[in-house]
């Protein structure tokens, strides 16, 4: 009975904070949460996505498949995808998989890629040393001919 109910679709938006509400507290959902409103203080895990609208002012820790920002959020963030949308302004830590900054998002804070580690182009001790040029001596250089 209990444990062979079907999960709802992930897509589906479960939990919808609206644009009049504030939240704090600890909400867990088997879906998509809508944030329009506030929420302080409170962490969100959610099986499918997070949606902070426009309006919405977020200070959480978030666990969910995927992140859509483009209203205000600080805090901590664990998801396979962020989105921070045109107008979004993020402050804190986040650690994912995939990560895109639309033009025109703020972002302040620390970046976490998951997953395997990509190998860097050059093996390092194949490259020879870059050369350190002081840019106040190649000025002075210049001033002098």
């Amino acid at each position: 009975m209990f444990g062979k109910e079907k999960r709802p679709d992930p897509d589906h938006i479960e939990v919808s904070i609206g644009p009049l509400t504030t939240f704090r507290g600890y909400l867990k959902a088997d879906g998509t949460v809508r944030i329009e409103g506030i929420v302080e203080a409170g962490e969100i895990i959610a099986t499918g996505n997070v949606i902070i609208t426009q309006e919405a002012r977020v200070h959480a820790q978030i666990e969910a498949a995927a992140v859509s920002v483009a209203g205000a959020f600080q805090g901590k963030i664990v998801a396979d995808r962020v989105e921070l949308l045109a107008g979004s302004k993020v402050w804190g830590d986040l650690h994912v998989r995939s990560f895109l900054l639309d033009e025109g998002g703020f972002f302040s804070g620390n970046l976490y890629m998951q997953g395997e580690s990509p190998k860097p182009p050059f093996p390092p001790d194949t490259l020879p040393p870059l050369e350190e040029t002081p840019v106040e001596e190649e000025e002075a250089e210049e001033n002098n001919e």
